[in-house]
């Protein structure tokens, strides 16, 4: 059964969100960049980049894992998700993203954690396909991980926000309702 009652959405900056970790919605080389990815490296300092510079990279679809340095945040698990060109493979890597980060949590002991939307900035993965994707993949992963009590989903704008609580109201009645 999926575990909708450990999923809170909140609008906000995820710089500022004090959870064990945050999850970074990284490029390839974890260098920075624009989006929440430059906005992570600029609040946690220098000291980010430089350990991200040693690990050399993450392959999409999989996360890796730094200290949060100057954020609230402990950790950043920083994941790699598909430019979005309506190719077939893409939901399975977004959903990747999502299993990967869960599975560094986990092992880290993370009770709580924030993710950003993957992938709907920059990449261009429309939030209303990338949504229902991320809700249903970090609801069935919690099975597996009782000690996370908490995912909060940090949304940029109302707008993100709204899609978010729609789809996640759909889903908690559709999977309380089996047909």
């Amino acid at each position: 059964m999926p575990c909708w009652d450990r999923i809170t959405l909140w609008q906000g900056d995820i710089t500022t969100l004090d959870v064990d970790a945050i999850v970074n919605a990284a490029n390839p080389s974890l260098m920075g960049g624009g989006g929440v990815d430059g906005a992570i490296h600029a609040a946690a300092g220098p000291e980010l980049l430089d350990e991200c510079r040693a690990l050399r990279g993450c392959a999409t679809g999989d996360a890796k894992i730094t200290k949060g340095y100057r954020l609230p945040a402990r950790f950043v698990i920083h994941t790699v998700g598909p430019i979005y060109r309506g190719r077939r493979e893409e939901p399975d890597l977004l959903a990747s993203c999502y299993r990967r980060a869960l599975e560094t949590a986990s092992e880290l002991g993370v009770r709580r954690i924030g993710f950003p939307s993957i992938s709907t900035g920059v990449y261009g993965y429309p939030i209303a396909e990338a949504c229902p994707i991320a809700l249903r993949t970090v609801a069935k992963e919690l099975e597996r991980f009782p000690r996370i009590t908490e995912v909060v989903f940090v949304l940029f704008s109302a707008r993100d926000r709204e899609i978010y609580e729609t789809e996640l109201a759909r889903l908690r009645i559709t999977s309380s309702n089996p047909s």
